[in-house]
């Protein structure tokens, strides 16, 4: 028999999701498979749930999502925030659940402040150029217009990412760079990093292959 949609679909939080438009999920998240909820701070995003990643007790119960995807959110907290926010993710998954998380990578972006400088224009994004100075404070154009959430108030390099996970309760967790980004894949306990990865290397997301 086949299982019912309402068996087989799977809850992801959406932690810290922005504008519908601006952070979308990550492919794996199937919507015929996966029920996304999106949680924001700012109501004008119009998210499903307002609140702030780093406290999330009152609007979503302990073990109550399949994953968590973090999608350039952590680096807007202050440093003291970080394990706040990743310890509120390891609450909210279920025993066998993960986290996926995106963020810069700091160790690539120093790279290219010293060989390029802060000025230089790294890619042209739907939001304009953005420069290296914009991929470590935040991009300046948005913050001057007033959105100063847009602010990065952290960092994160593949050790320290990788580090603040575990630290937060994950079991085991993954970190894989891809351009001027960091990637993490962070486990509960009785999550199966064999299964999921395969899921992620079934939406063409092989960046975990060779990552220690």
């Amino acid at each position: 028999m086949t299982p019912s949609l309402q068996q087989t679909t799977k809850r992801v939080l959406n932690a810290g999701s922005g504008r519908r438009s601006a952070r979308k999920l990550h492919p794996l998240f199937v919507r015929t498979l996966w029920n996304e909820v999106r949680l924001d701070i700012a109501p004008e995003t119009e998210p499903d749930v307002i609140a702030s990643i780093t406290d999330m007790t009152a609007v979503c119960p302990t073990e109550s999502f399949d994953a968590v995807w973090s999608s350039h959110t952590l680096e807007h907290l202050y440093a003291h925030q970080v394990p706040q926010a990743l310890a509120e993710f390891h609450r909210v998954l279920k025993p066998d659940g993960f986290a996926l998380v995106t963020s810069p990578d700091l160790e690539t972006v120093a790279a290219l402040v010293v060989e390029h400088g802060l000025d230089h224009v790294v890619y042209t994004s739907p939001a304009g150029p953005i420069t290296v100075s914009d991929i470590i404070f935040g991009h300046g154009r948005s913050i001057e217009r007033g959105s100063v959430h847009m602010a990065h108030n952290n960092g994160f390099t593949c050790s320290r990412l990788g580090t603040q996970l575990l630290e937060s309760g994950f079991t085991s967790v993954i970190v894989a760079r891809s351009r001027f980004d960091l990637w993490a894949a962070a486990f509960r306990e009785d999550a199966d990093p064999e299964v999921i990865q395969a899921d992620l290397r079934s939406v063409g997301f092989n960046l975990f292959e060779d990552a220690g």
